[in-house]
């Protein structure tokens, strides 16, 4: 792993709402404010989720992702963009698969991939080994890195798999996610394993879902690993759970805690050079080797 610490910036995820918090971008123009704010302290890369301008629920919709996309590419053209293509909604390839489809100017550089199916604590996240495979298969002709969601050991041992079957190519990127009910638990030992079972060639951030992520971003930022932060994951400041967080104050503790551990942020461009991905300004997802 390199020592400078990637930063992905997750600012809305699906379940955060206004009634939960006044924090929590939820319009176009706020996602847009939220991640310029995140650029100016310091970030590596934004993990995006869209929401119904209406209801203010999750969509999937490739035209409001293009409205973010450009909104954030007017003043940061070299941030490396994931956009979600998540299962906790949207059961349909098409749905899912629909931001994938933006061109040019508005091509995203990454799409989430989640490597199994799994419970939350009220719902489900429902990703087939047919319905990965072809998201997989879709990113590949697109020229998208696959930002990979493991929840569990048995996720990456799929990303493998992918791998033989040459839907993944290398450099890899893996998200680690820790404390879900049903899944990993956020403890020295499942982050122990988890990491060393990565493939070579693998970048890699780890994320604690609720009191779990300042824990498991600190437990990261010491051995080497980088980090997913923000509300999507954590809506709380505190553990005690008496102050709500702002994205910006999220951004700033890892700030603070990365220099005491004597770790530079990693920067779009390195990490658009690490993962073979088109240089910005204009020209994104990954550079075409075949």
């Amino acid at each position: 792993m390199d020592d400078k610490l990637i930063i992905n910036f997750t600012p809305t995820g699906m379940i955060p709402t206004k009634e939960m918090t006044s924090h929590v971008p939820v319009s176009v123009t706020e996602i847009i404010e939220d991640v310029h704010r995140a650029s100016e302290i310091g970030i590596t890369m934004v993990h995006l989720h869209a929401r119904d301008a209406n209801t203010g629920k999750p969509t999937y919709e490739k035209e409001i992702y293009a409205k973010i996309i450009e909104g954030i590419r007017n003043y940061a053209p070299n941030l490396v963009l994931c956009v979600s293509l998540s299962g906790r909604d949207f059961k349909e390839l098409e749905q899912r698969s629909d931001a994938l489809f933006l061109e040019d100017a508005l091509k995203p550089d990454m799409g989430s991939l989640t490597l199994s199916s799994l419970n939350f604590n009220a719902t489900a996240s429902i990703n087939s080994p047919q319905m990965v495979q072809d998201l997989a298969r879709i990113m590949k002709e697109k020229g998208i890195v696959p930002e990979l969601e493991v929840f569990d050991a048995g996720m990456i041992n799929y990303a493998k798999y992918l791998n033989r079957k040459k839907l993944l190519q290398a450099p890899y990127y893996f998200n680690l996610l820790f404390g879900n009910i049903a899944c990993a638990q956020a403890d020295i030992l499942h982050t122990g394993v988890m990491i060393n079972d990565l493939p070579k060639d693998s970048l890699w951030s780890i994320a604690g879902i609720g009191n779990s992520q300042l824990k498991m971003n600190s437990l990261s930022i010491a051995v080497g690993g980088g980090v997913r932060v923000g509300i999507e994951d954590n809506i709380w400041y505190d553990a005690a759970r008496t102050k709500l967080a702002t994205n910006s104050e999220l951004i700033e503790r890892i700030h603070v805690i990365a220099k005491a551990n004597e770790r530079e942020i990693m920067t779009p461009e390195e990490f658009r050079v690490k993962m073979n991905l088109e240089p910005g300004n204009g020209r994104y997802g990954r550079v075409f080797n075949e």
